[in-house]
């Protein structure tokens, strides 16, 4: 017997509802990957394409993943690098600066959404606070920030000299999040994965943001990693189809 076919109308109606809207979406994206041809295209090919093919209701982030040749068990391979997108992200990341003395009204002057210091650190760990996207800190805090590993960790909010985020100038390092700093690194499947903006973006806008991404992923090649370094480079949409890029302009501009 089929049980969901029995029981109140507005049941039966709300199943049917949901499995009318699977086959929609099942349709929509066999459609959008129908479109797409088997072959690396050119950025500015790519992102026309991609926005041709949306389907999503909602205002979809674009993503770049890009394939590496690169061993990340081997620590001198590993690629992790901050970019500043040209065009930002379409939404301002909330800043956390963890701070103390007169480096407080400085993050606060330049734009930290949130500012404190030990009791910051202490709200975090009693209470698992994290509903922040960046976390800066000063060096002199990170001996307290750093028992916040547990927490912070999972969620990639730890903060780290080599990103920018432990730091005495909070106010460059507020400003360049709230401008469209993104990070980028390897993970275990020596794959990386950058948002690189909105589907409501303007092409020329979110072909300038992917190729600032790319190129800098180029230009961090660590000196270690042998034979070709970027193996595939794909463009997508949070429910679109991906989009294989054709790199070789800008690794040869990368390389000039």
């Amino acid at each position: 017997m089929d049980v969901e076919n029995h029981g109140p109308p507005e049941r039966r109606r709300a199943v049917g509802d949901e499995e009318a809207a699977m086959r929609k979406t099942g349709k929509n994206i066999t459609k959008a990957r129908a479109a797409v041809e088997k072959r690396p295209y050119l950025l500015q090919d790519a992102v026309p394409l991609l926005q041709k093919v949306k389907y999503a209701k909602f205002d979809e982030t674009v993503e770049v993943t890009l394939r590496l040749g690169v061993d990340p068990k081997h620590a001198d391979q590993m690629v992790r690098g901050t970019v500043v997108l040209p065009h930002g992200l379409g939404k301002s990341k909330k800043v956390l600066v963890v701070t103390s003395g007169e480096k407080v009204k400085e993050a606060e002057q330049a734009g930290a959404d949130f500012v404190g210091g030990e009791e910051t650190v202490e709200r975090i760990q009693k209470e698992n606070w994290t509903d922040f996207d960046a976390l800066i800190a000063t060096p002199d805090m990170m001996k307290s920030v750093g028992r916040l590993g547990k927490i912070l960790g999972p969620k990639g909010l730890m903060p780290n000299p080599k990103t920018g985020t432990v730091t005495f100038d909070v106010a460059k390092a507020v400003q360049e999040i709230k401008a469209g700093k993104v990070e980028f690194r390897t993970d275990k499947t020596a794959l990386v994965h950058v948002p690189v903006g909105k589907m409501s973006f303007a092409p020329e806008k979110l072909i300038e943001n992917a190729s600032t991404v790319i190129t800098s992923v180029i230009k961090a090649k660590p000196v270690a990693a042998k034979g070709k370094y970027m193996k595939g480079v794909t463009l997508s949409s949070t429910m679109g189809p991906g989009i294989a890029i054709d790199v070789s302009p800008l690794e040869a501009a990368a390389k000039a």
